[in-house]
């Protein structure tokens, strides 16, 4: 069985077991996503109704594209630019092709956050130390201004010719 998917604004046709690459998805490596715009599916040359189909798919790793040069340039004006540009790109490995099935939970973060506030219940709240006043600068006092140096001279009026 195969389908037609959306995903970052460009259309895929994809089977169970194909890898993708498509525009960045949020996840990590081994996290279960699903595509769920399916435009069209079909079994071998029948076409089927696409409503309530989704496409769950594996993230393999998140990756940049090739570098793409952009180079712009006006003849005759010394206008030249040039630009570099890599996309974000997710491979995808394609699980299955079939009815609305959820995906498998993600990493549950419940247990991360009870974990991490915990310890922070459970210890003492330390008060911050008094701060100390700061040292009377002795050392300016002790020492004689020191000396003036001359005043610059003043540039001679100029001569009229």
């Amino acid at each position: 069985m195969f389908a037609i998917v959306r995903t970052g604004g460009k259309q895929y046709r994809v089977a169970a077991g194909d890898k993708i690459a498509v525009e960045k998805i949020d996840g990590e490596a081994g996290d279960t996503v699903s595509l769920g715009d399916v435009l069209l599916a079909g079994d071998g040359g029948e076409v089927k109704d696409a409503k309530g189909l989704t496409v769950s798919a594996e993230i393999i790793a998140q990756t940049r594209g090739e570098k793409v040069i952009v180079f712009k340039k006006r003849r005759r004006h010394n206008y030249r630019r040039r630009n570099g540009h890599r996309q974000s790109l997710t491979l995808l490995r394609i699980l299955a092709v079939g009815e609305a099935k959820k995906a498998a939970p993600k990493k549950e973060a419940a247990p991360k956050e009870e974990a991490k506030a915990a310890p922070a219940a459970d210890a003492p709240k330390t008060e911050a130390a008094p701060k100390k006043a700061a040292a009377p600068k002795a050392e300016a006092a002790d020492k004689a201004p020191a000396e003036k140096k001359p005043a610059a001279k003043k540039a001679a009026p100029k001569k009229e010719a």
